[in-house]
């Protein structure tokens, strides 16, 4: 008998408290601002009509080929302001980290792995201006090794 009564009572608390809830939204939309009257979109000015039979546009713009250096350049040169900062060198160092865990037993902590990077940055920052130049990365590219040979077809 006292879980029906219990039951009966929570049962009226939701349903007083889904009222008070769906009357809150209700008070809020009445506050909204009215839309905007038709009048206001109707003063707009006249759009020019052209015949683009005539018209001629200009020519697009020629693809450039980038280097093998450029386009490594630019994998780290996130905003493209021709320099890479030491944040956007340490944001995309995930690989480096799988190679500094000789062992493979992911131990190897985030303040381990940034202070190797931070100091092939440092390494790689010739005028010590925590900025990289295109020359400046440069010194940072792999060593490619001379057996892996592309083909030739």
């Amino acid at each position: 008998m006292n879980r029906i009564l219990l039951g009966a009572v929570c049962a009226l608390a939701l349903v007083g408290l889904g009222a008070f809830w769906w009357q809150g939204r209700a008070q809020v939309e009445a506050a909204a601002p009215p839309p905007p009257a038709p009048e206001a979109t109707l003063n707009l000015p006249d759009i020019p009509i052209s015949d683009p039979a005539d018209m001629e546009g200009p020519e697009p713009p020629e693809a450039s080929e980038l280097t093998r250096e450029q386009r490594r350049f630019f994998r780290y040169d996130r905003n493209r302001d021709l320099r890479i900062t030491r944040a956007e060198m340490l944001s995309s160092r995930t690989d480096a980290f799988r190679k500094l865990d000789v062992d493979g037993n992911n131990l190897l902590t985030f303040e381990e792995w940034a202070v190797a990077t931070a100091t092939r940055f440092d390494q790689a920052d010739a005028d010590g201006n925590r900025e990289l130049t295109q020359d400046e990365f440069a010194t940072t590219a792999p060593k490619r090794s001379a057996r892996k040979q592309r083909c030739r077809c």
